[in-house]
């Protein structure tokens, strides 16, 4: 029993950091939508890499998610 509530913990941890990551990328996205045409284009260029790596973190962090699951079904 002391694994399944370790991988529930887990899970349950990892809903802080995806939620992070998802506001950041929301923010970002929106920032780009708004400013494509007037920013810097040097700008536009980091914060589309920087958009780009922080939705990378977000599918990892669900693949890490499902994964748990996958192991509490194990169980």
């Amino acid at each position: 029993m002391a694994r399944v509530d370790r991988i529930k913990e887990e899970i349950g941890s990892l809903k802080v950091p995806f939620g992070l990551l998802a506001v950041v990328d929301a923010s970002l996205l929106g920032w780009l939508a708004q400013s494509y045409a007037k920013a810097n284009p040097a700008l536009v260029a980091v914060t589309s890499i920087a958009a780009t790596v922080v939705s990378g973190g977000i599918f990892q962090i669900n693949s890490i998610a499902y994964h748990r699951l996958d192991d509490l079904e194990e169980d």
